[in-house]
């Protein structure tokens, strides 16, 4: 029960790795509190794991303010934050075909990702941060990604997000490490969440052949990882950020 009696909020919690995070922080003894804009998915993983949901898009800074006013009306504290919530939009910079133009990422996927993956993690970590101050500590967790740290083909919009998340990561660890806030990213591979198993076979199989450790990773491989970073076995880590991969290099 490495969670005992903690408050933890976990955006974008309604599947994937943040239904997995949540399952493992409730089995650790957290009261957990999710977040997502898919309501009835929501709505459907908080019956099912014993959490409490919220209907909130991360990338609204008044929503983001009123569901933490209310996690805290309700609670009394917080002391984890997981920043979760993203989405893909990809696409080249620019594609050409016979020597042509012939399209672009275009600038309303490149807005959307920046405003739910960075903006988003801005929010809810500033809205955050007062209340985490003012109780002595907490722990603020944030989903860069492997791209993040390699780049990769067709992502300009995703890797940007991932990449500033590690930097925020490493200015916030500094700026609240005073306080009691430990601030830590991590930076899953390739992962058969529910929007993966979507994809060809041929893709999977794609991804397995990359990975050393020759399988895809599960969602709960990544929420062991948010657990121990958010536990006190951590206590003393603060500003890094944890790959958690098979080994994979992007682009070998």
């Amino acid at each position: 029960m490495r969670l005992q009696n903690k408050v933890a909020l976990v955006t974008g919690g309604a599947a994937g790795i943040g239904k997995a995070t949540a399952v493992r922080f409730i089995e650790e003894g957290a009261t957990v509190i999710i977040c997502d804009v898919n309501e009835a998915a929501g709505q459907a993983t908080a019956v099912e794991i014993g959490a409490t949901f919220y209907k909130i898009n991360v990338a609204d800074r008044q929503e983001v303010q009123n569901w933490v006013d209310a996690v805290v009306a309700e609670n009394g504290r917080i002391d984890i934050l997981v920043n979760n919530a993203g989405v893909l939009r990809d696409g080249l910079l620019v594609k050409f075909k016979d020597g042509e133009l012939v399209g672009m990422m275009s600038e309303a996927d490149f807005d959307l990702v920046i405003s739910v993956n960075l903006k988003g993690v801005f929010n809810c970590t500033q809205a955050v941060a007062p209340v985490m101050i003012k109780q002595g500590g907490g722990v603020i967790l944030n989903a860069s990604s492997i791209v993040g740290l390699d780049g990769n083909f067709g992502q300009t919009n995703y890797v940007a997000t991932k990449s500033a998340v590690i930097g925020m990561t490493k200015v916030w660890a500094r700026e609240l490490g005073r306080y009691g806030i430990r601030v830590n990213a991590v930076a899953p591979g390739f992962t058969l969440t529910e929007m993966v198993q979507q994809m060809p076979q041929k893709v999977l199989d794609g991804m397995i052949a990359r990975t050393p450790l020759r399988r895809m990773g599960e969602p709960r491989d990544i929420a062991n990882a948010y657990l121990f970073l958010a536990s006190d076995e951590a206590s003393f880590i603060s500003g890094e950020t944890l790959r958690v991969d098979g080994g994979i290099v992007v682009g070998t």
